[in-house]
């Protein structure tokens, strides 16, 4: 994992004023890799596979994915409606991103919030290939 560490640190110093990076298995429910600019409560990251699980996998979230799924014509498996979700919470902007070739793989991001969001999301989307492969 320390190659997937390494990428999570290089994307973390092209994406503006990004403080942290992650790797998040939804379908084993593990943070596989994690770099931030500061310490964080082992309890806070040990919630943070679980929350992206809930934000993606959520009863409530595939029921929305399957309905807007099902007014489009698209089939109800295989691929997931939803491939970001961006958080702004008081002071940070928290992108999730689902990974192009595994559905359950989500990479996330963690910039503050005084960060130009357009920029973000590209700089984000650029990194994502390459932390994808480092695993």
């Amino acid at each position: 994992m320390s190659n997937l560490d390494n990428t999570i640190q290089q994307a973390i110093s092209t994406i503006p004023e990004c403080l942290a990076g992650g790797y998040v298995d939804l379908s084993s429910g593990m943070l596989l890799g994690i770099k931030t600019v500061d310490s964080h409560p082992q309890e806070v990251l040990e919630m943070l596979a679980a929350a992206t699980a809930d934000l993606f996998q959520g009863p409530n979230v595939v029921t929305i994915e399957n309905m807007f799924k099902k007014s489009r014509g698209l089939p109800l498996d295989d691929f997931h409606y939803f491939q970001e979700i961006i958080v702004n919470s008081e002071n940070l902007i928290h992108i999730f991103m689902r990974t192009k070739e595994n559905q359950d793989h989500v990479v996330t991001f963690v910039c503050r919030k005084s960060a130009n969001l357009g920029m973000v999301l590209t700089k984000a989307r650029a990194a994502l290939p390459k932390v994808e492969a480092a695993l």
